[in-house]
């Protein structure tokens, strides 16, 4: 897991290596699973709205799958200019 912005300032780390249980398939399951973890995942992945994901490198959504050895970043929403 990589954790960029405010989400790794409430996770209190910029990278974690994790092993989801095998029920964990999707994105949306694993922000669920890591919400659980500590007060600060939980803080990290409060408002679901205000966060994204990339599998890979690749922006995906909640119900993209996961599997073991993807990286998974999560990040607050990309604006551009």
């Amino acid at each position: 897991m990589l954790y960029f912005a405010w989400v790794k300032q409430h996770v209190g780390v910029a990278e974690e290596e994790v092993s989801p249980p095998p029920e964990v398939r999707d994105v949306a399951a694993l922000i669920d699973w890591l919400a659980g973890r500590s007060p600060g995942h939980a803080a990290a992945f409060a408002n679901r709205k205000t966060i994204r994901a990339a599998v890979n490198q690749d922006f995906a959504g909640p119900d993209h799958p996961v599997t073991a050895g993807d990286e998974i970043a999560f990040f607050p929403p990309v604006t551009g200019g």
